[in-house]
């Protein structure tokens, strides 16, 4: 095919591979939308190989490994993109997916063409990310082994979901510092732990919700301590029918989850009311988020794979169109979002 151009990568092909974040994408300011777009490009690739069941874990893992090396320009290997379109790209059913894959090298080109401060950040954020990556592959069995594997402890978990989504809340902060300067009043340090925190809440509802998917691959994230602590295996989580016998552990798990949320709704009231794009692009991942919760918690089957709770197109809509009467007004953003955490309390 023609080399993707930049427009190409960070427009259609974006678009293509990353669905609702698109929209999120769409509204930060402009200086923003390069570096986040391409960190985004770059994980999902990456992400699309670690995910690729057809092909052996070892094998993925190497590929994974190899491809940070390249993100990091401490490796050129000019074969690497076309073995990987041999083996991973010709394996996806999304032709978006596989032309993201065939696309590898023209987005490093893209990402040498950043200033050196988001390259490095760009570069940071893609590896921890792949460490998370890293740590599904060698954690868990391969997918088609029937057998499943749980993490051994909250603290596990904690560290995970920093991996895989809060440290994305630290980048997020280090390209508003860098591109909005004198947006931000707080301290970085400030901002990133809640941006931290912020990831970890979004994981959370993922991993709570994707809880009966994930265990038909072999993947249990929630903890042995405590699912003992409930008197549960990994196993019995398989059974639909246990929904009811785990939900005092899915509370338990919500209840860490808020905490997140609350500070992820301070993260988004300490940007002043006049960044509008900025506020919205936090605004709707956690109303998405704590609509999800509120469907997880009512959801009386919520460890049977077939009954997911997903907030519907529609319904996506109907909050972006609402977050715009609310996003100028802290008070009409804090009330929106705690009425949420108080409906999802109530129902425990």
């Amino acid at each position: 095919m023609p080399t993707p151009t930049r427009a190409f990568l960070l427009g259609p092909l974006l678009k293509g591979v990353s669905r609702s974040f698109y929209l999120t994408l769409r509204v930060l300011p402009a200086g923003m939308r390069d570096p986040i777009g391409l960190a985004y490009l770059l994980a999902r690739a990456a992400d699309t190989i670690a995910d690729t069941s057809l092909i052996a874990p070892a094998r993925r893992l190497e590929l994974l490994l190899s491809l940070r090396d390249q993100v990091n320009g401490v490796a050129s290997d000019g074969a690497l993109f076309q073995r990987m379109a041999a083996e991973v790209a010709d394996q996806q059913s999304q032709s978006d997916e596989k032309v993201l894959l065939e696309s590898l090298g023209p987005a490093l080109d893209v990402l040498a063409q950043l200033s050196e401060s988001d390259r490095k950040a760009v570069r940071e954020i893609v590896s921890t990310l792949t460490e998370g990556m890293e740590f599904d592959l060698r954690t868990f069995p391969d997918e088609r082994s029937g057998r499943i594997a749980a993490l051994h402890e909250y603290g596990e978990l904690d560290r995970y979901t920093y991996l895989v989504a809060g440290c994305v809340g630290e980048f997020w902060t280090t390209m508003t510092y860098a591109h909005m300067p004198g947006t931000l009043k707080a301290q970085p340090a400030n901002m990133k732990a809640r941006g931290v925190r912020f990831g970890k809440a979004l994981q959370m509802t993922n991993v709570l919700r994707d809880c009966g998917k994930d265990l038909r691959i072999g993947r249990c994230y929630l903890p042995q301590t405590m699912l003992a602590q409930h008197g549960l295996s990994p196993q019995d989580l398989l059974l639909p029918a246990n929904s009811l016998r785990a939900r005092p552990l899915m509370v338990e798990l919500l209840r860490k989850t808020l905490d997140h949320f609350r500070e992820a709704l301070e993260y988004t009231l300490t940007i002043p009311a006049f960044a509008v794009r900025l506020r919205l692009a936090c605004l709707w991942p956690i109303l998405i988020g704590l609509d999800t919760l509120l469907l997880l918690v009512d959801n009386a089957a919520w460890l049977d794979p077939q009954q997911v709770s997903k907030v519907s197109r529609n319904q996506v809509y109907r909050i972006i169109g609402t977050s715009l009467l609310l996003v100028p007004s802290n008070a009409l953003v804090r009330r929106a979002i705690e009425r949420r955490i108080r409906d999802i309390e109530a129902r425990f």
